[in-house]
C-alpha cells in the first residue's frame, strides 16, 4: 500500500480521517459512492470540501494511486468529484487509480477553484 507523503492525516480541529496508517488485514475496504443528501450536517460537508482540496492541492489533474487514502472519506466523493481512471477498475485495490474530474468538482465545491476556500491558499 504506497502512503502519501506530505498528505494531510486528517482535517484540522476535527476527528476526520484522510488517511489510514496501515493496510486493512481483513481484506481492502472496497470504494462505493455513497449519496450525499442536502440535510447532511455542515461539518460533513465541510470535511467533504477539505478532503476535495486537500486531493487538489496534492494531486492536482494527475492520476493518483488510492494508496492509504480513507476509503470512508474517499467514498463520499467517489464517482462523482473523484473517478476511476482506469478500465477495468477494482474498487478493492489499494493500488487503483483515481483521478479528480474537474467540471464535476468545480461544480460541486466552487470555492475550492475560485480562491474562496480557507482550505486552500
Amino acid at each position: 500500500m504506497l502512503k502519501h507523503r506530505g498528505f494531510p492525516g486528517r482535517m484540522p480541529g476535527t476527528d476526520y480521517q484522510f488517511v489510514i496508517r496501515r493496510a486493512n488485514p481483513r481484506g481492502v475496504t472496497p470504494l462505493k459512492a455513497l449519496r450525499r443528501f442536502p440535510d447532511r450536517k455542515p461539518a460533513d460537508k465541510r470535511a467533504d470540501e477539505c478532503f476535495l482540496a486537500a486531493l487538489w492541492l496534492h494531486f492536482g489533474e494527475e492520476t493518483f494511486e488510492r494508496g492509504n487514502l480513507d476509503a470512508g472519506r474517499l467514498n463520499w466523493l467517489f464517482e462523482r468529484e473523484v473517478v476511476p481512471a482506469e478500465e477495468p477498475f477494482d474498487p478493492a485495490d489499494y493500488g487503483a487509480l483515481l483521478r479528480i474530474d474537474m467540471d464535476e468538482a468545480e461544480r460541486s465545491f466552487p470555492q475550492i477553484f475560485n480562491g474562496s476556500s480557507e482550505w486552500v491558499g
